[in-house]
């Protein structure tokens, strides 16, 4: 009698397998796609049933992700979308994919990734593969997902197989497909990280495996922490050029021009998006468990954090030199997503922008084709619409900011037609004219 690792071996080889996708965020509809485009049937599971309605009608709520795809698929019975976790009781391979949060005193929120793994717990056949795919401390899957898994004397490696892989997701990023970025995987067993390789193989060109759960783990931890402590780097030294009068952006160019021992990072208002903002402080809360104080990876996490205010500051001298106070002052933002060209609000540096701007007085509108609407967060953020992006409106405002470079902004026009622009991002960097509008910030 077949084994439940020759029978999962076989159906991941022959691409009979049923792939499950927890979370058809970011990271799990792109893995949906991928997978799907290989030749398996995919179970998307999702618990916002708008979201559902959404994909099923061919519209994906973030623009870097297209979804067309998916009422031919469905027709087809290729691919399922619910979001009752019973369905996962066919699946062969289950892929967690829910977002991995702070809590208020920046603390580790496992909540997502402990109701999914319960649910899972409950309906999953012998022999199923399970990838927790969600960034998180070390430890989180030999200490939080399996005891739930094994609940009832299951084994891992033997009735069912559990590796951390993390995403290595960029939103935006059209210079690297998913496919071509190599997949960690880091097994329970050797069993359990042979099968996710034969899985993800089947659609990464390349598959990297590491000794345990938790090396791959840190692994995804140290990308972020290496980018969140280089931008803050690059941070400190842009507030610092701004006191002796240089151009950090002109600096980091000129640097970049080595062709080893150095790689550009580049400052903005603060970071933004799920990753870079939070994964360090998973870290940090872990290192204390040891006795261990992160005292770098806090400092840059600092130093990030307090962009928003070094731009309030920048905003406010910029308005002193034209005899304006912040109050009463109309400040036009650009762009309320955190990066450039995508719809993504996660962590976006922009909101506590526009909060602090409000706060100390300023009359605050926003614009940003890729997001029209921002919901309330709060009673220090209110609900806002964008406005249309008029040479009225540059007019009309004593101060314009703007936080995120998209593509389609014409840097020249902006500066033509605003009174005073303070740029975080440097897309005025090539302008000529006009330059004595421009504040960087």
């Amino acid at each position: 009698m077949n084994s439940p690792y020759d029978i999962l071996h076989h159906s991941l080889s022959q691409k009979s397998a049923l792939v499950a996708i927890i979370g058809l965020g970011y990271v799990g509809m792109p893995l949906a796609t991928y997978f799907h485009r290989s030749g398996f049937r995919v179970l998307g599971v999702d618990l916002d049933e708008e979201k559902l309605a959404a994909l099923r009608s061919g519209r994906s709520y973030l623009n870097h992700l297209p979804a067309d795809w998916i009422p031919a698929a469905l027709e087809a019975e290729t691919l399922f979308l619910t979001s009752d976790y019973s369905a996962l009781r066919d699946a062969d391979a289950i892929l967690i994919c829910v977002p991995t949060p702070l809590g208020k005193h920046r603390e580790p929120d496992l909540s997502h990734i402990i109701h999914a793994t319960s649910q899972i717990a409950c309906f999953f056949k012998r022999g199923t593969l399970v990838s927790l795919e969600s960034t998180t401390y070390p430890g989180t899957t030999t200490e939080v997902v399996l005891p739930l898994l094994s609940k009832g004397g299951r084994v891992a490696g033997k009735d069912f197989f559990l590796v951390f892989s993390p995403e290595r997701e960029d939103p935006g990023n059209k210079s690297h497909a998913l496919s071509s970025i190599p997949k960690v995987i880091g097994g329970v067993t050797p069993q359990c990280a042979a099968l996710a390789q034969l899985l993800y193989g089947a659609i990464f060109t390349e598959t990297v495996p590491v000794s345990q759960p938790a090396a791959a783990e840190l692994c995804k931890l140290l990308e972020n922490i290496f980018r969140s402590v280089n931008i803050a780097l690059v941070n400190e030294l842009k507030m610092l050029c701004g006191r002796m009068g240089l151009d950090i952006w002109e600096i980091i160019d000129a640097a970049a021009t080595k062709p080893f021992g150095f790689m550009p990072f580049y400052p903005g208002p603060g970071l933004g998006g799920h990753c870079i903002p939070i994964d360090p402080f998973y870290l940090t809360w872990k290192a204390r468990e040891y006795g261990f104080a992160t005292r770098f990876i806090e400092l840059s996490g600092e130093i990030n954090t307090s962009m928003p205010q070094y731009v309030l500051s920048r905003c406010m001298q910029a308005l002193n030199m034209t005899g304006r106070p912040l109050r009463g002052s109309r400040v036009l933002v650009l762009g309320a997503a955190y990066k450039k060209d995508i719809n993504d609000l996660r962590e976006s540096p922009s909101i506590p922008l526009m909060n602090l701007l409000e706060e100390n007085g300023a009359i605050v509108q926003y614009n940003d084709p890729f997001i029209p609407h921002i919901a309330a967060m709060g009673a220090n953020s209110p609900e806002r619409n964008s406005i249309e992006l008029t040479s009225a409106a540059l007019k009309d405002s004593d101060l314009v900011l703007i936080a995120t470079a998209h593509s389609c902004y014409d840097p020249a026009f902006i500066v033509e037609h605003a009174p005073l622009v303070v740029d975080t991002r440097n897309m005025t960097g090539k302008l000529l004219e006009n330059r004595h509008k421009i504040v960087q910030a």
